[in-house]
């Protein structure tokens, strides 16, 4: 299930937006693609991100994959808990999974993004 308040890309990232903060994660189905998930790499807070462009890395026991900003801005925060258990995002990707917390420097690019039923579709789910 694919959570209605959230924006997506095509690369499976989505982001949330409360109080002017994002938050950014990889979807349930980039998790359960790329299997279970060794290691996560994630920028320092105070990095400038550009929208489409990548933010860290992300390694499974099948691939390693670039992580991709959905949109532009500044990290404020990283999820710290992730260093020590990477295998949470593959076990709550929309929750404690979560990656980074940013602000958005352009929140027009928000539009640009998929809703849940665009990416459902996108995934040919929809």
């Amino acid at each position: 299930m694919v959570p209605n308040d959230l924006r997506y890309t095509s690369d499976h990232e989505w982001i949330r937006v409360e109080d002017g903060i994002a938050t950014v994660g990889i979807t349930a189905n980039a998790a359960d693609q790329l299997g279970d998930i060794v290691f996560v790499e994630l920028p320092d807070a105070g990095k400038d991100l550009v929208g489409g462009k990548s933010f860290g890395v992300i390694e499974s026991v099948k691939a390693v994959s670039d992580l991709l900003s959905p949109v532009s801005g500044t990290v404020v925060e990283t999820n710290d808990a992730l260093a020590q258990s990477p295998e949470l995002v593959n076990s709550d990707p929309y929750g404690a999974g979560w990656m980074l917390k940013m602000t958005v420097s352009d929140e027009s690019q928000l539009a640009d993004l998929l809703d849940a039923a665009g990416y459902e579709a996108s995934l040919g789910q929809g």
